[in-house]
């Protein structure tokens, strides 16, 4: 259990928007819950933090993030169990990657323990607003933003730490239809690629527009290099199941290193499901679809949890999955879900009580 810091300002909102919402018939990211935690950092230190009603944001045209980017954020999900707790998911994790991003972009760090009592303060806080559908969760967004006003080149002296929460449906709501990409690049060896960057995805946007007029709900991403090599999707971290053995691109510095990826990888090895983490090439994918032995493929992540890929499409070809059930995806599904609700037993210690 995780006590609500004494060290936070909060102040809370007079009236809860919790009556205008329809908590079994949600959207994803559309929602916002009542509060939010606020620290800025200025004159190389973090300040005082504190949370206070949802809302937005005052800022100067000249703000720095505008102009250069230095933005990152994580997501991480907070889970209503059947007995009625509620609990964060392998928040450390996500902590971790957190900073990992600010040092790449050269923001401050925030310390694990203030992230942490900021987070289980404000899902405490809003804790009406947690879901309890079997698809339903607190979807936790932390980010944070040079604030700076000024328009010279350089890394930020001021930032903005935030976290908000929003209550969330399914990401997707069937299994979806993605397209190789071997065009466009979404990061590149020295790049940024393994750091939850905002300019990640806003590079990724338009080539995603074209996979989706295409009628493909989300592209998977090859290396930069030689386009030869499977790397990630969109919002999913890959899988493929290659003749009863899963098989993931392994982790690099143009891959995000996925909290669910990790989760997964952890759990087939618990059923007994063999796993293989290693490069996998375009033409060894193609081949494993066009002859049989590929019959399952995936994402895995924050927002999607873990989701069936039902067609893939390589240089104008599509090839459909043939997965029998019970698939590969819907027993570490079953097993994960289980876990996160408290149907089954938390044998790696992975939630948190809030």
């Amino acid at each position: 259990m995780i006590d609500t810091p004494p060290s936070f300002e909060i102040h809370q909102t007079e009236t809860s928007r919790l009556s205008q919402v329809d908590l079994n018939d949600l959207d994803f990211g559309r929602v916002f819950s009542d509060h939010m935690f606020v620290m800025e950092y200025e004159d190389g230190k973090w300040q005082r933090g504190k949370i206070e009603p949802y809302g937005p944001f005052t800022m100067s045209p000249a703000t720095m993030v505008f102009h250069y980017g230095q933005a990152i954020f994580e997501g991480m999900k907070a889970y209503r169990s059947q007995s009625g707790e509620v609990t964060l998911f392998r928040p450390g994790k996500n902590i971790a990657r957190f900073n990992q991003s600010a040092t790449r972009m050269c923001m401050p760090t925030v310390p694990e323990d203030v992230f942490m009592e900021a987070i289980a303060a404000l899902v405490e806080l809003d804790k009406d607003w947690v879901p309890s559908g079997e698809d339903a969760s607190l979807y936790i967004r932390p980010f944070m933003i040079a604030t700076d006003s000024y328009v010279g080149v350089k890394a930020s002296d001021k930032y903005a730490f935030s976290i908000f929460t929003c209550p969330v449906g399914a990401y997707y709501k069937g299994a979806v239809r993605v397209k190789v990409e071997r065009t466009f690049t979404r990061a590149a060896a020295g790049g940024t690629g393994y750091a939850k960057a905002a300019g990640n995805y806003a590079g990724s946007l338009y080539p995603s527009m074209l996979a989706r007029k295409e009628g493909y709900d989300q592209l998977i991403w090859t290396d930069a290099k030689e386009h030869e090599y499977i790397e990630e999707s969109g919002t999913m971290n890959a899988m493929f199941v290659f003749n009863g053995k899963i098989v993931s691109p392994k982790k690099s510095e143009t891959i995000l290193d996925g909290v669910t990826r990790d989760s997964v990888l952890q759990l087939a090895k618990d059923l007994g499901i063999p796993v293989e983490v290693r490069r996998i090439t375009v033409e060894e994918l193609r081949n494993g679809l066009a002859n049989g032995y590929v019959t399952e493929a995936f994402g895995v992540g924050t927002a999607a949890t873990i989701k069936p890929i039902e067609e893939i499409g390589i240089d104008g070809i599509n090839y459909p999955m043939l997965a029998t059930e019970p698939s590969v995806s819907s027993r570490l599904l079953n097993e994960l879900d289980g876990i996160r609700r408290g149907r089954i037993d938390d044998r790696h210690h992975w939630n948190i009580p809030v």
